[in-house]
């Protein structure tokens, strides 16, 4: 098997990844010789890339800008929010790696992440350049969530006749014209697809495991933040699973999700008791009929490449500080915990590249 070596190699060019990145350049080493980004999407835009194409930017969550985004004369603010989000994203993204000169390799997929004596080995499969081995002093794990979908268990979920997906499964309201659709999930992905099969679905019936928090801001506050970010970083300090960000933020209601709210669209029933063939069985013996079940319940960090290091805690988690593994000090997770979605990701990108400076 074909081997290299580098000394600092990067999983994932969403957010996260790419802001580790920038800073690593701005502290003075170079992409290529330094530090290697391996990315598994077709094309630059993270996770966004695979968003359904309706989605517009301003109907979920926020999408921050890169550190240095601005040195391009762009802004995901002054964005066009007519086109498809994940298109802006993908064409910034990809505007931002060619500018910085960040030489992302792609399509590259990590299979394993192992110990070789003193080395880090870079288990990779590309399509194009077949398998690969890359030894490394330092990894950062950017891998982010899109992978990693969570559906809870419930009763009877392997007897239901009718069609069950996730959110990255996603990709057209059409699909549902004429259905029966129950949406489960408390947050803004579920809250899009009620407003975006309301008229299209024959039925909508959402649910959700926890009461929603409204928020009445059209943004996310800084207390709303700090709360999310503090409940991150407790949960990731002590090796605990972590808790989603919108338990910590709420969801802001804006002028759109007012007005479905009063139309009784986003009206959240409490969790379903079981599944059936053909629908779900509440706590009080009724019956609702489905067609489909979307589960808007979120991701988990998706981290089965590093596995073979055993960095998982006991809690169910890995133990992370500052973006730092306390496992394993050779490790970085960069959007991981109190870093994750658009929250912290810029300025961990900065913490984790000065540490990796100091250890190089």
């Amino acid at each position: 098997m074909n081997a290299t070596a580098v000394p600092v190699v990067l999983i994932g060019a969403g957010q996260a990844g790419l802001s580790v990145a920038y800073y690593l350049k701005r502290f003075g080493l170079t992409a290529g010789r330094d530090f290697v980004i391996f990315d598994r999407g077709q094309t630059a835009g993270g996770a966004w890339q695979y968003r359904w194409e309706s989605l517009r930017l301003g109907a979920a969550h926020r999408v921050n800008d890169l550190p240095g985004l601005s040195e391009l004369g762009l802004s995901f603010e002054t964005a066009d929010q007519s086109r498809p989000a994940r298109d802006v994203v993908t064409e910034y993204y990809a505007r931002y790696e060619e500018h910085f000169e960040l030489n992302v390799v792609r399509p590259v997929a990590v299979q394993a992440v192992f110990n070789r004596r003193a080395d880090l080995v870079v288990q990779t499969h590309s399509p194009d350049y077949g398998d690969r081995e890359t030894l490394a002093r330092l990894l950062v794990n950017a891998s982010g969530t899109w992978g990693a979908p969570f559906v809870p268990h419930y009763p009877g979920a392997a007897t239901f006749t009718g069609r069950q997906l996730h959110t990255n499964g996603f990709t057209d309201a059409a699909d549902f014209a004429g259905q029966r659709v129950v949406v489960v999930g408390g947050g803004t992905s579920a809250i899009g697809f009620m407003l975006e099969l309301e008229g299209v679905a024959k039925s909508l019936t959402w649910v959700s495991r926890r009461p929603v928090d409204w928020v009445h801001t059209e943004r996310l506050d800084l207390e709303g933040a700090s709360a999310a970010v503090s409940m991150q970083d407790d949960a990731a300090r002590s090796g605990r699973a972590l808790p989603s960000i919108v338990s910590g933020t709420g969801v802001p209601v804006s002028r759109r999700i007012q007005a479905g709210i009063d139309r009784g669209t986003l009206v959240a029933r409490p969790m379903f008791e079981s599944i059936e063939p053909t629908g779900v069985r509440w706590a009080d013996g009724s019956f609702t009929e489905a067609d489909a079940i979307i589960w808007a319940t979120g991701f988990r960090p998706e981290l089965r490449h590093l596995a073979p290091l055993k960095l998982r805690d006991k809690a169910g988690g890995l133990i992370v500080g500052a973006g730092a593994s306390w496992t394993d000090p050779r490790i970085f997770l960069a959007g991981y915990g109190p870093q994750a979605s658009t929250i912290g990701a810029r300025r961990s990108g900065r913490v984790i590249a000065r540490q990796i400076l100091a250890l190089l």
